[in-house]
């Protein structure tokens, strides 16, 4: 399609969101989904017993469901200011002998939520896929790495050891939580149903002569109609807009992960350790050609705050929906609905993409932990030392003092750590250097169970979970625009 290059082009659907998911928020998408809420509701109607719908007026609106004449709608909404009412003037003009008892009874919310509603359920399934890819991916990488020692990090500081794979476990059990939240949502999203004007079906109960039992029986056959195994049991003129609040903090809290990881990520490429993809042509600075910015986690950190940012509108929505039903709604979700999606779509594109390839430097992980790894057995040492006979405290003093000699000569003359030199040196503790550094040869026994936590947490968690959900993510495939 050709792109105006005169005119703001939205960057979440330009650069960022894969097309399924931009196509569940087209304009196409939504109006003839409009129309199938329109046949439903004629067809529940007519077969409840309504005899001014009939089947010659239902098939005509099938025939015509898809092929909407664009124009003419926008062209009448100019006139009117109403696009839904625009719309059954630009259906009744292609079903003319169906044309009076379209959108009968019905409020503008009957096709309007109803089709917001079809359209988050398939969204939240796209989602859920990029989800279980994510998952997957970075489920490989934690079992290939599950022994592979590396520095633990508290406050941004050098602690104990941990292994990659053990790290990667952290990011797993956020996204598990994500998963188990969406499921909760997806089960939540029921249909709007016909629920007339305020929400009572007063027009609904006059076109049946007071049946309360047809009724009943309408709204819950349009709701299977349209996909819903059932409806809201109340509504005013909306569906609850708490639901939009809470489904925007499950897709924020997707953001909030995919952040956690990505910024991690950055940090590990700047210890050379750890790297997302780069790729054979990439350039990663204009004027440093060496650079190898960690770009796609750097996105991903800011479609992530953004998306983050969104669920305090949502909570103002619903926290101002008057009554029944305030039109104050209705802008703000036009577009904060599209991008809450659109965000955590285009967010989950690059989680798959990074975690697909990733890359780890061993050697260069050894280095920092040879680096640190004298302060960290210094514990190690000590006990040590007692077995053979030394005062606990004794050893503990002397071993402090020679700990923040080696540390200052580290920070203020850039020198290499020493510590276990000194020790060695110090004829009041009973090991040679040698000896000393024996005891550091192992990195595994300073990481504890990470290794066994990690596949323990794999075995146990995530795999029955992939395999459950098997086909539904298996086909999922990213193609990043820039």
């Amino acid at each position: 399609m050709q792109r105006n290059r005169d005119v703001y082009q939205e960057p979440l659907v330009s650069r960022y969101t894969s097309p399924e998911m931009q196509h569940l928020f087209s304009e196409r998408y939504k109006f003839t989904h409009w129309r199938r809420c329109w046949i439903a509701l004629a067809e529940a109607q007519h077969e409840l017993g309504l005899k001014a719908v009939s089947a010659e007026m239902i098939a005509q609106l099938k025939q015509h469901a898809e092929d909407i004449d664009f124009e003419l709608a926008e062209a009448k909404e100019k006139e009117i200011r109403h696009d839904v009412m625009a719309h059954v003037f630009a259906y009744g003009q292609q079903c003319p002998l169906a044309e009076p008892i379209i959108h009968l009874g019905a409020t503008s919310q009957f096709v309007v939520c109803n089709t917001d509603l079809m359209v988050q359920k398939e969204a939240l399934k796209l989602i859920q896929a990029a989800l279980l890819r994510t998952i997957a991916n970075l489920s490989r990488f934690a079992r290939q790495h599950a022994a592979l020692p590396t520095l633990g990090y508290t406050h941004y500081q050098p602690a104990q050891p941990t292994t990659v794979g053990k790290r990667v476990t952290l990011y797993l059990q956020d996204l598990l939580m994500d998963l188990d939240y969406i499921t909760q949502l997806r089960r939540q999203i029921k249909a709007r149903g016909a629920k007339g004007t305020v929400g009572t079906q007063a027009t609904f109960l006059e076109l049946f002569e007071g049946d309360h039992a047809k009724v009943r029986a309408m709204d819950e056959l349009v709701a299977r109609k349209l996909g819903f195994d059932s409806t809201f049991a109340v509504t005013g003129q909306t569906y609850p807009r708490k639901l939009d609040m809470k489904t925007a903090e499950t897709l924020a809290g997707i953001g909030a992960s995919a952040h956690k990881f990505a910024v991690d990520l950055r940090l590990l490429a700047n210890l050379k350790v750890q790297e997302e993809p780069f790729e054979k042509k990439q350039v990663g600075s204009s004027a440093m050609a060496y650079k190898r910015n960690p770009m796609r986690s750097e996105r991903m950190t800011g479609l992530a705050r953004k998306l983050m940012g969104l669920p305090a509108n949502f909570a103002a929505t619903a926290a101002n929906q008057w009554f029944e039903r305030t039109l104050d709604d209705s802008a703000i979700r036009r577009m904060d609905l599209a991008q809450a999606f659109l965000l955590t779509d285009a967010v989950l594109q690059l989680y798959v993409n990074i975690s697909e390839n990733m890359v780890v430097y061993p050697k260069q992980i050894e280095k920092h932990l040879q680096e640190e790894l004298p302060f960290m057995a210094t514990e190690k040492i000590l006990m040590a030392c007692v077995e053979r006979g030394e005062s606990r405290q004794s050893m503990h003093e002397l071993i402090r003092e020679h700990s923040v000699a080696a540390g200052l000569e580290v920070k203020q003359n850039g020198r290499s750590n020493d510590l276990l030199q000194r020790l060695g040196e110090d004829a009041r503790i009973p090991f040679s250097t040698a000896e000393l550094e024996e005891l550091l040869t192992d990195y595994q026994s300073f990481t504890g169970r990470a290794e066994a936590q990690t596949l323990d947490f794999l075995d146990e968690h995530v795999e029955p979970l992939l395999q459950h959900h098997q086909d539904e993510y298996t086909g999922v495939k990213v193609d990043l625009h820039v």
